[in-house]
């Protein structure tokens, strides 16, 4: 028996989602942050082992208990850890040399490209005015990637990798959501996180390719350290905001009218403009803000064009980053 619907409050349900995105740019943040010093694969590691604890001891009590936590889809669980997976591997390498907002303004083009693939993949319809917006995020993209142009940074496809992966990963969502509760989606997800971290870090932890390539291989291969306190303090914080800011989005959604939530996560891209202004001395350039414009705006409007039809939406983040 499913649990019953919480009732609907939009305006706690509003900030919910704005706490989350709040939550995720302090995530962001934070791995950019440590980056220079520690292995990815390190820190989704002790992360996931914060969020797992926070989880079971906090959030999953939250959700109704641990019976929540049975699944009738197990392989629908573990497609959706992979494609997790992938999706913050690329979004985190991004962060190691772009600026934070640029990465985010990217990524947030994974609601449309979720309009895109629930035509081949769900069967559902889109008319042309959301082809359209489609079309204009995707301009956007290219004005911040500048492929062909002699700044163009190869990394700058990371979080378009990113976003397809988790556009896929919300469209496996939205196929088991009427029988998996969220907070059990997320625990599953940290599960994830640790068993693939765990076997890349006994794999490649002694650092033994590690070597000549560049800041962002360096992120991906260099061998594991042992932090600092202040570091270790970051990394707890990362683990903590990672799992509250999961169960914050998707309550959100619970609890408010999705069309009216949605458009709050964008929150999280003035967020990042700040904290990479305030810690990493980064200022999105003159075309990053006009890639911005088109990502967002065009991914607000198909966020209005869902809710006005009265459809579910799907840009949500159960998973979390």
């Amino acid at each position: 028996m499913q649990p019953a619907l919480a009732p609907q409050n939009n305006t706690a349900g509003v900030l919910s989602v704005i706490a989350g995105s709040f939550c995720f740019s302090v995530n962001d943040m934070g791995v950019k942050l440590l980056s220079g010093d520690y292995a990815l694969h390190q820190l989704v590691l002790m992360r996931g082992v914060v969020a797992l604890a926070v989880a079971l001891v906090l959030l999953v009590p939250l959700d109704g208990g641990f019976a929540v936590l049975r699944t009738r889809r197990p392989g629908a669980h573990l497609l959706r850890g992979i494609l997790i997976v992938v999706s913050n591997a690329c979004y985190f390498l991004a962060l190691v040399t772009l600026p934070l907002a640029d990465v985010l303004a990217i990524f947030f083009v994974a609601p449309l490209l979720i309009t895109a693939l629930s035509v081949p993949l769900l069967g559902e319809k889109v008319g042309m005015r959301r082809w359209a917006s489609v079309a204009v995020g995707l301009v956007g993209v290219v004005v911040m990637v500048r492929p062909g142009d002699e700044t163009f940074r190869p990394e700058a496809l990371l979080p378009l990798v990113s976003a397809l992966a988790y556009s896929v990963t919300s469209l496996v969502t939205r196929r088991i959501g009427g029988t998996e509760r969220a907070s059990a989606m997320a625990l599953y997800i940290q599960l994830a996180f640790i068993l693939v971290s765990g076997a890349f870090g006994l794999a490649l932890g002694d650092g033994r390719l590690a070597g000549e390539g560049g800041a962002t291989l360096a992120f991906l291969l260099r061998g594991w350290a042992m932090p600092s306190g202040a570091d270790l303090a970051v990394i707890t914080l990362i683990g903590v905001v990672s799992a509250c800011g999961s169960w914050l989005v998707a309550q959100g959604y619970r609890i408010c009218e999705a069309g009216l939530a949605a458009p709050f996560e964008y929150s999280a891209l003035p967020l990042a403009v700040f904290w990479g202004a305030a810690v990493f001395g980064d200022w999105p350039a003159t075309t990053a803000w006009a890639g911005m414009v088109l990502i967002v705006g065009s991914g607000l409007y198909m966020l209005w064009r869902e809710s006005i039809r009265g459809r579910r939406i799907a840009a949500r983040r159960p998973a979390g980053r």
